[in-house]
């Protein structure tokens, strides 16, 4: 800011005051200073105007990579939050990276706020960390009652899928679940109680997974094995389903010709024009608006208690679901 000032001619004072886009300086001084600035290479100091304010209008994210919907939640979280004047800070779930050190990295950098896309069991409460700062659950529900959640109705969209495979004609449907990762015991509840409701809760078949490709290529192989298999599988995600679909083809399982497959998110995966995979449609671009304005709901309008809320799911029918053979 010195250097443009000398060049210029005018006082530090003044440069800031244009840079900050103040009243004050005239339309000539002002476009002498840009250009300077311009010529100089000049670009104003963002770090330390926030510390200044002893603001860092930061919001962190932890968020797995490996999942594709969680890469589009942090893209809609991105536009969502500069439109309110915020930027993101991410911390990566790895093998090697654990919740409690991503959340204290996020916390050491300064951030205003917290946004969990994923929580990992066996690791130390959150509302320790919900006590200091505002916190929320993203895309999952969560025990700890302090944190505010914004989720979409799991169950009720997993009930979704049983209905349309139930109308297509399916009477042995299985379902890839995700043992105990986030959202998982709500889309295992909608599964049971989808198949309850139309008298097939003796035909409940769960298969054990994850939401990733590997646990879909598993479950295909716990299926080619059988002597008996479903008409059509519901997996735990998309992801999930694209590793299911690829083996089964492999394998030479028509689908859905043979079996019918129904994923979950409506991720980017699910709309390859290759796969067109029949899915449970969660609003990302949704999602992510009311995450954002939770957590400065709390920062900026000092709410204190916790928050709770549900989207309904929106089933998508695209090429792999059929009438059984």
């Amino acid at each position: 800011m010195s250097d443009v000032a000398a060049r210029v001619g005018v006082s530090r004072p003044t440069v800031s005051m244009v840079m900050r886009g103040l009243e004050g300086p005239s339309e000539e001084t002002r476009r002498k200073v840009l250009l300077a600035a311009d010529e100089l290479g000049y670009a104003p100091d963002t770090s330390a105007r926030l510390l200044r304010r002893q603001r860092s209008l930061q919001l962190g994210v932890v968020f797995t990579m490996r999942e594709p919907f969680h890469v589009e939640l942090v893209e809609h979280l991105y536009s969502c939050a500069a439109a309110r004047g915020y930027d993101l800070a991410l911390g990566a779930l790895t093998p090697t990276r654990e919740q409690d050190r991503v959340v204290e990295e996020l916390v050491s950098h300064r951030c205003e706020g917290l946004i969990l896309l994923d929580t990992e069991s066996g690791t130390a409460p959150l509302g320790a960390v919900a006590a200091h700062l505002p916190a929320v659950q993203l895309a999952c529900p969560v025990a700890d009652k302090s944190l505010d959640v914004v989720r979409s109705d799991d169950a009720k969209g997993i009930r979704q899928a049983v209905d349309h495979l139930v109308e297509l004609g399916h009477r042995a449907i299985a379902h890839v679940d995700a043992g105990n990762r986030p959202g998982a015991a709500e889309r295992r509840r909608g599964y049971r109680a989808g198949m309850k409701r139309h008298g097939l809760a003796g035909h409940a078949d769960i298969i054990p997974g994850d939401y990733t490709r590997e646990a879909g290529a598993a479950a295909a192989q716990q299926l080619l094995e059988r002597t008996g298999r479903p008409t059509a599988v519901i997996t735990a995600n998309d992801d999930c389903a694209l590793g299911l679909i690829d083996s089964l083809v492999r394998a030479g399982v028509d689908v859905p010709g043979d079996l019918s497959v129904v994923g979950y998110d409506d991720s980017s995966v699910a709309r390859l024009p290759f796969l067109n995979l029949t899915t449970v449609r969660q609003d990302a671009a949704r999602l992510a608006e009311l995450a954002v304005d939770a957590v400065l709901d709390r920062l900026e309008a000092g709410r204190t208690e916790a928050r709770k809320v549900t989207l309904a799911p929106r089933l998508v029918v695209r090429g792999t679901t059929a009438p059984p053979a």
